[in-house]
């Protein structure tokens, strides 16, 4: 995007800034200016907050793929998987941790039905009773899985 901003400005100086007063006169009917499309939504500074429902361990993989680019809060609904199979919900959650620990995120248990994991940039917030907020995000609360 910024890109475009700058394409379009020097295009602007080069027409307007460099030349004559004569020149300036000229029509500019016959050149125009490409705009490219380059930006993407990936390219979005924003945050996307996003459920997930995990029915069964393959499911993890789009919620490990979102995490992993950073830019998504994932809410995860085990309450499925959780009734079909305790031996993969463990699994999954285990999964979840490290992959919250590699990309240096956030891991916790929301009720007995919910999982929320974040990217680098945010921390779950947690009540004086829990335990302590470490220097550094990890994954605690969640060895009850």
């Amino acid at each position: 995007m910024r890109n475009t901003f700058l394409n379009i400005k020097n295009h602007f100086t080069k027409r307007l800034g460099t030349k004559g007063p004569e020149q300036m006169e000229e029509p500019m009917q016959s050149e125009y200016l490409e705009l490219s499309q380059d930006a993407s939504p990936e390219d979005s500074p924003r945050v996307v907050v996003k459920p997930f429902v995990m029915e069964d361990f393959e499911d993890i993989k789009p919620i490990l793929d979102d995490l992993r680019k950073g830019k998504t809060i994932a809410l995860i609904n085990i309450q499925p998987l959780k009734e079909k199979d305790i031996v993969e919900l463990k699994r999954a959650v285990n999964k979840l941790k490290k992959t919250c620990d590699a990309i240096r995120g956030d891991i916790a248990g929301f009720g007995e039905d919910y999982i929320v994991a974040t990217p680098e940039f945010a921390f779950v917030h947690r009540s004086a009773s829990e335990q302590p907020q470490p220097q550094q995000p990890g994954m605690q609360n969640m060895d009850t899985y």
